[in-house]
């Protein structure tokens, strides 16, 4: 479904869109100590059929990994819903389940919900790149880099770092310490999630033995890490997203030009806690994942947003540079015709070799 701009524009910028969602904001606790429930004790009881299942068969195990891991990702979600405060009304209900779901999830949640929230305040405003995105540059800006510069950019953006390295170096190393900007609070919670990580696993270790839960931790793990930070990065990263320097840019106009609906299979739906539709989660991070459908479908402007599926999203890997000149995303394959376009006008900086 292509974009219609115009629609949204004209839109976005008057208070109409909040009085659309106004009415999805008001969590469900019922609904949402459901969701804990079938989250959290199918997930344990996954954990405990892929111990039984390695004295059978460890392709069995890794199967029920497959399973295990989009636990683990709904479980992120209801944290990451606790730190908008669409889970429950009490901010202490909020925070203590989103602390517990952020152990489960090897997530610090006082830090997580700081930086995400500043990447809501900031996504698609070039001006205020860095926290809590996926790294992107500009044509211009990566042109001007050094051919060092330009090859670790590379490497950052290519698939096998993006959603192979990159998730572990960010779930299992950096979330275990404070950044420079987080307050008390944040470190203490920080502190927090390792000790509770450190005696969940030791208590596994303790129980099982240490071969055995590195063979079950592992595929869960390397799983949900890709597919959780593949999620975030297509629904932000396709062509026709939405950047724009600060004296231009719309948080409205942003949230449904700059973020995407991921139409997936009803059970991955399910899986990832509706973040599919990302359009709305970025409007109103104030609505629950579970009342994220029914806003999208009763509202025509929301419709209007980009709209791919898994097949269609596969193409975003190759789009790596935002284009200012054209708006839109585009691969280093690009600047080879845009090199050719300009020779005619005159010497251009060579550019590096692939990684």
């Amino acid at each position: 479904m292509k974009f219609d701009s115009s629609v949204i524009k004209s839109t976005a910028v008057t208070p109409h869109w909040q009085d659309l969602v106004k009415k999805y904001q008001v969590p469900d606790k019922w609904r949402s100590v459901w969701q804990i429930i079938n989250s959290v004790i199918p997930y344990i009881a996954t954990w405990y059929l892929m111990y039984r299942s390695l004295s059978v068969s460890y392709w069995l195990t890794l199967g029920l990994g497959f399973l295990a891991a989009g636990f683990m990702t709904r479980i992120f979600i209801i944290m990451h819903d606790c730190g908008h405060g669409s889970f429950f009304k009490s901010p202490k209900a909020n925070h203590f389940v989103g602390t517990i779901c952020g152990i489960l999830a090897h997530t610090p949640y006082f830090q997580w919900t700081r930086e995400h929230a500043i990447h809501h305040a900031s996504s698609g405003d070039l001006s205020r790149r860095g926290v809590g995105d996926v790294t992107t540059l500009t044509v211009n800006e990566y042109l001007a880099l050094s051919r060092w510069e330009r090859l670790k950019y590379r490497l950052y953006r290519h698939p096998l770092v993006m959603l192979g390295i990159g998730p572990h170096y960010i779930f299992l190393f950096c979330q275990r310490f404070t950044g420079k900007h987080s307050g008390r609070r944040e470190r203490n919670n920080v502190y927090v999630t390792n000790a509770g990580l450190a005696v969940l696993y030791g208590s596994l270790w303790w129980a099982m033995g240490l071969k055995a839960l590195l063979m079950i931790l592992a595929p869960i793990v390397i799983l949900a890490g890709a597919w959780g930070v593949w999620l975030f990065y297509v629904q932000h990263q396709y062509e026709n997203t939405y950047w724009r320097n600060r004296d231009e840019w719309d948080y409205g106009t942003a949230a449904l030009m700059g973020s995407s609906y991921y139409k997936l299979p009803r059970v991955v739906q399910w899986f990832t806690g509706n973040i599919g539709f990302h359009h709305i989660h970025h409007l109103s991070p104030k609505i629950p994942n579970y009342k994220l459908q029914r806003c999208h479908e009763e509202n025509p402007l929301f419709q209007e947003s980009t709209m791919f599926g898994f097949w269609e999203s596969l193409k975003t890997a190759s789009l790596k540079l935002w284009d200012e000149d054209r708006q839109r995303m585009v691969g280093f394959g690009y600047l080879k015709t845009m090199a050719k376009e300009k020779s005619h006008c005159g010497p251009v900086e060579s550019e590096a070799p692939a990684a």
